[in-house]
Formats: structure tokens, sequence, C-alpha cells
């Protein structure tokens, strides 16, 4: 009996000594997570023990516990929505029991690493005062998959622009920001004011995306760099430039409507040189869904060539030149006319033929790491032919754009400085024998200097003032003000203000809509240059919301005032003058834009409110074509290099038109498909699939059908078009 105690005591001793060195080896592990940057800790950040289940979330202090760590080598992950995850490796039992610093770095947006050049600040989007939106390629991807012939699609599906058709057979368009008309809206090409005067009425659409990086919107007064004309806003088309890598595109795509795009892209950079090609073709048939008789859309023939070529002199100082040639046939009017069966009748056309010659030309060196040196040099051609029955108008203009500048980039200051001269010079080939001839020769000359602060970590505010001399109408002076507030790691605010102006000229929507018959030259002795005063506001909130969904939403509110604007007035004789009347434009209202992303689901709203109206001489008035309230809701599922899935729904509510008349509300829904695979992909757009249009609502012209009287356009006239293709990439 003692013996056998003897080894119940021994064998229990042992599970005793065996369970104590096993609980001993039980460690407890704590981390604080915070942001890299800012050092805030992230609520709900995630820690896990690799090769197991255990793990835990942090709390309010950013700080995670996990216990029965086993001694040795362990290897924990950690990860937070949004932020690039982290593996770390330690020695247990610690060294000490202090609580471990874990900093994850901000991947949320992804447009924070993205540097814009419109502001030619070297700072990230994500730290420059001035309110920037950016379209990276991954949309104007899906967007060429929807409209690969030009940029109309791409800029109207963002919040407050519209795309404003001023021809119901031609189809020219301009883009409208805010309300605003669309002379008030500098569009640039890489820099370069290549879509102005007689262009802007058919610049969106003779520009394919295929061969853009990056589309950069500056909304409101953006004087100060660029001159005049950006009272609205600014565009900048941002093209490819040439890598290591090669890049090879083709894209074949072809529409319900009978239209054909062929397109092109090379891009490659060999040593001290670099290339890069864009050539396209894009056609189509007349097209008639509405059964009028006259085409929704026109026959179109349009070629594209833009070679661009790099030279890398050394690590600080590089060239770039490029050319870029485009001709287009469009053909718009009587169905019959169009496919040649009219025979002697007499029918109602529209021809526009254009032929587009531009070079650029930039040199930069740097002559430090902070500090360099910018030359820019443009010229362009652009002539264009309309031709009616019973007129015709047939003008060239000649533009050249000449800047320098210099740029310094410290650690909390920024400094731009610089000078450009534009020349604009138009001439009318055949006049109206009951007008003047109605060419023009226009010279500015301007100053600018920018900075740009860091006054705090959570402060950073830009200034600039810039001064033009416009021969025949004097000396503008043009200052500029925005401030960044960054309250925490959730919340920003931007603020900013400024003044513009705009030179008169007969290139606007309202004489484009007439085709510019019976329009009188402008005369520096009755107009005077139309001036401007702006200002917006935004807050940004982004968060994550359960682990797994990241949310941002953006509000801003926006006002600009435009003083004694140029408008264009019917006179008794039958002749059409403009005239800046006693008044002005103010156009003020409120964008709302939503983003939620769940993997690989991606949902985007956005919302605007606009009241845009008119005192003129006591007398007010809401400014035509111009709705209150529009609505955008798109859903994407993107199946990285597999699936990309998409639907997409616009309103636009009830719109006063020129006439007096008042235009119906409409909805808009689309629908895409592309199955994505390592070198090619195809794809299928169902644009407007309700086939909502304005003929549904009413007639489109007064008249005759041979002497028609338009009215204006202000919902879709083309209706349900399927389109599909497939796109190549080496």
């Amino acid at each position: 009996m003692n013996f056998s105690a003897g080894i119940s005591h021994g064998v229990f001793l042992f599970v005793a000594l065996v369970s104590g060195s096993a609980l001993s080896a039980q460690n407890t592990f704590r981390a604080a997570i915070n942001d890299a940057a800012t050092g805030e800790a992230l609520i709900g950040a995630a820690a896990i023990l690799k090769g197991t289940a255990n793990g835990g979330t942090a709390g309010r202090n950013g700080i995670v516990t996990i216990e029965r760590v086993s001694d040795g080598k362990q290897t924990f992950e950690f990860t937070y929505l949004g932020y690039e995850s982290q593996q770390q490796t330690f020695v247990f039992p610690l060294l000490n029991d202090d609580t471990v610093q874990i900093r994850l770095t901000n991947a949320t947006v992804e447009i924070g690493e993205i540097v814009v050049s419109s502001t030619r600040s070297a700072r990230t989007i994500e730290n420059i005062p001035t309110r920037m939106e950016f379209i990276g390629m991954e949309e104007i991807d899906e967007s060429g998959n929807m409209n690969p012939g030009d940029i109309r699609m791409l800029l109207s599906e963002s919040t407050g622009i519209q795309t404003q058709q001023t021809s119901p057979i031609s189809a020219n368009a301009s883009i409208r920001i805010q309300g605003l008309d669309g002379r008030y809206t500098q569009i640039l090409k890489d820099g370069f004011p290549l879509y102005s005067g007689a262009a802007s009425g058919l610049g969106l659409l003779q520009t394919p995306p295929l061969d853009l990086k990056q589309v950069e919107i500056v909304k409101g007064a953006t004087s100060t760099l660029y001159g005049g004309g950006a009272i609205a806003g600014l565009i900048n088309l941002i093209s490819k430039t040439p890598t290591d890598k090669r890049e090879l595109k083709f894209q074949l795509n072809g529409t319900s409507a009978a239209g054909l795009d062929v397109i092109g892209f090379y891009a490659q950079r060999l040593g001290k040189t670099g290339l890069t090609l864009f050539a396209s073709r894009n056609s189509s048939e007349p097209y008639d869904p509405a059964g009028l008789g006259l085409s929704a859309i026109p026959k179109v023939e349009r070629y594209n060539l833009n070679p661009r070529f790099f030279v890398y002199f050394s690590k600080n100082t590089k060239a770039d030149m490029g050319i870029n040639a485009a001709f287009e046939n469009r053909l718009g009017g009587d169905m019959l006319y169009l496919k040649g069966k009219s025979g002697n009748e007499r029918v109602y056309f529209e021809r526009n033929k254009t032929q587009r010659f531009s070079t650029q030309f930039a040199l930069e060196h740097k002559f430090s790491g902070k500090s360099k040196l910018n030359i820019r040099n443009s010229f362009s051609y652009f002539k264009r032919k309309i031709t009616l029955p019973d007129y015709v108008f047939d003008g060239v203009q000649n533009n050249t754009f000449s800047e320098i500048n210099y740029s310094y980039s410290g650690e909390n200051t920024e400094w731009v400085t610089g000078a450009n001269l534009w020349t604009d010079n138009f001439e009318e080939k055949q006049a109206n024998k009951h007008i003047k001839p109605r060419d023009y020769n226009q010279l500015t000359s301007g100053v600018f200097l920018q900075n740009l602060s860091k006054i705090t970590d959570g402060i950073s505010i830009e200034s600039g003032l810039r001064g033009d001399y416009a021969m025949d109408y004097g000396f503008m002076l043009l200052p500029r003000l925005s401030a960044l507030f960054k309250i925490n790691r959730k919340w920003t605010s931007r603020m900013g203000g400024g003044l513009g102006y705009k030179t008169p000229a007969i290139f606007t929507e309202e004489s484009e809509r007439i085709q510019y018959q019976n329009v009188l030259p402008i005369s520096d002795d009755i107009n005077k240059p139309e001036r401007s005063y702006g200002a917006n506001a935004d807050v940004n909130y982004r968060t994550t919301i359960a682990r797994q969904i990241a949310f941002s939403i953006n509000q801003l509110l926006f006002y600009t005032c435009l003083n004694n604007p140029l408008m264009l007035v019917s006179l008794s004789d039958g002749n059409n003058r403009f005239q800046n009347i006693n008044g002005r434009i103010q156009t003020k209202g409120a964008e709302t834009n939503i983003k939620i992303r769940y993997e690989d689901f991606n949902l985007y709203s956005g919302y605007t409110f606009t009241s845009a109206s008119v005192n003129d001489n006591g007398i007010r008035y809401q400014n035509p074509l111009t709705p209150e309230h529009t609505l955008s809701i798109v859903g994407m599922y993107e199946a990285e290099d597999k699936w990309r899935i998409g639907i997409e729904a616009y309103y636009n509510s009830r719109q006063t038109l020129n006439d007096g008349a008042t235009g119906q509300a409409y909805w808009v829904f689309g629908a895409m498909l592309e199955r994505i695979w390592e070198h090619f992909s195809i794809y299928v757009n169902f644009e407007n699939f309700t086939d909502t249009r304005q003929t549904r609502f009413g007639s489109l012209y007064a008249g005759t059908r041979t002497n028609p009287v338009f009215k204006d356009v202000y919902a879709p006239l083309d209706g349900f078009v399927i389109n599909a293709g497939i796109k190549i990439k080496y």
C-alpha cells in the first residue's frame, strides 16, 4: 500500500509539473496599431498569429491583445482595410511586457500617390489645397468600352459636368461645368490650349480616350496659371508617356447604329529616346431611331494621327515633341440625302468638314532636386467649313502658345513663376455679303506667381497672382487663394476662390446652334471682357465599416458670379449681335459624391443641385439648359484580370429651354460587361437600354423637314444603342 501510494503521488507530481510547464509557456501579446503617417489609432485593425485562428481586433486606442501565444519564434500579420498589410516576427517570451508599436501605411486612397500636373505642384493630389478631381486609367478604360471614339461620356459621367449638344443632327457638343456655358471651361491637352475658339464645338468629338493616362478637373476660377477662360473650370487631358516596358494596344469596336472604331496605340522608351504613337479611324452611318427622316447620329468619317517623340538628354534634362493631325467629314440632315436617294429634291443638311494640325514642344531642366525650368510651345491650325443648303461658313484659326516657367519645391513651401504668350488669329474665307468679315487677331501676354506653403501639419495654403494684358481690352489682374485643412485621418476640407475673365469672341454655344448665320462680328468699341469671381468649399470624410467596407463622402458648395456677360441678341433687321448685358449670371449649388467599396464591388453616387440665373437689367430668369437636379448611380464589379460588370443610371430634372418651354425630366440607364484575359478582352455595352429619347417627349423642330427650325437638345436623341468590341494588348 505504501509503495502504491508513492507511485500515485509521483504520477500526480509529474502531471502537475508538466501542466505547470505548459501553462508557463503561454504568453500574452499586446500591440498598438497606428497610422504610419499620422500616428492615429486604427480602431478595428486586425492581428492574427500566422498558421492559427488565434487573433484579435484593435479597440478604442488601437490596441489589440492576443493570448495563449507559445514560446519561440511567432509571426503575426496585421491588416486594416485600405492599408498595406504587415508581418512581423517576435521571439517569446518577450524581453519586456511593453506594448509593441505597429505602424501601417495608408493605401486606401490610391489617388493619394498620384502627382497631378495641372497645379504645377510636386505634391500629391491628397496634399494640394486646390480641389482636384481625378479620372484615372481604369475609369478611362471603362469609358473607352462605352464610347471609344471621343471623351464626351468620360467627362459627362463626372458630377457637376454636363455635355450640351448644340446640333440635333450633327451632334456637335460642348462641356458645361456647374451650369455655365462651355466657353467658360478651358480644355487643355497636356497643358496646351488646343480646343478653343472655332474648334470648341467639335474638340470633344475629336479626342478619343485610348492614349490618355489621366484627366484632371478643377472646378471654379483657375486663371492663375492658365489665364483667361477658366471661369467655370479647367479640364486637362494628360497623355500617356513611354516606359521601359512596351505598351501596344488595339481596339476594334462596332455599334448597332452602324458605327465602327479602329484604334491603335504604341509606347516604349529605348535608352535615351522614347516614342508614343496613336492612330484611329472612327466612322458612323446616319441613324434615325425616331423615324423623323432626320439623322440623330450623323454620317462621320474621321482620322487621327498623333506621334510624340521623347529625348532624355540626362537625368536632369528631357524634351518631347508631338504632332496632332485630325481630319473629319461630318454630315447630318435628311436621311434620304445622306443615303444618296433624294434626287433633285430640296433637302436640309449640315456638313462640317474640319482639318486640325498642331505641334507641341516641351523642354524640362532640373537644376537640383528642388528646382526646375520648363519651356513650352505649341502651334495649332484649325480649318472648319460648315455648309447648309443656302449658307457657308468657312474659316481658319491659327493659335500659338508659348510659356517659360520656373518652379522651386522645398519641404514646406513651393514657388512657381513664369510668363506666357497667346496669339489667336481667325480669318473667314467667305463672309456673308450682308455682314462684315468676322476676322480678328488677338494677342495676350501674362505673368504669374504661385506659392504653396505648409503652415502646420494640418494646414496648407496656396495663393496665386496673375496679370494679363489682352490687346484691345487692356490689363486684367487675377488673384486666387486656396486652403487645405487636414482635420484628422478621416476628415479633410478645402476652400478656395478667385477671379477670372473671358475676352469676347463669336464662338459660343448660342452662335454654334445657328451655325454663325447672321452673327455680326465682335467690336472692341462695343464689347468688353466678361469678368467673374467665385468660390467653393468642400468637406471630405472617409472611413472603413466593419473592417471590410471602404466608405467616403465629399460635399462641395460652389458659387460663381459673371458680371456683364456676353449674350447673343436678335436685331430687328434679322441679324444677331453679341452684347454685354447690364447684369450678371449667377450659378450656385452643391455637389455630393459617395463612394463605397466592398472587396470587388464598387458603388458610386453623385448628386448635383444647380441654381443658375440671369439678371438682365433687373429682369431675372433661369439660365436655359441647366437642370436643377442631376443624379448618377454607378455600380461596378471588377474581378481583377477576369471580369468587369457595370450598371449605371442617370437622372436629369426638368430644365428651362431658350424658347421659354420646359424640358421633361428623364432617366437614362446603361449596362456593360467585359471578359478579360492576359492579352485581350471582349466587351459589350448596352447604352440607354430603356430607349430614352427627346423625340418621345415632343417634336424636335418647327416648320418643315426641308426648312426646319430646331429646338434645344436637352435629352438623348440616339436612344438605345449596343456596342461591342475587342481590345488586344501586348
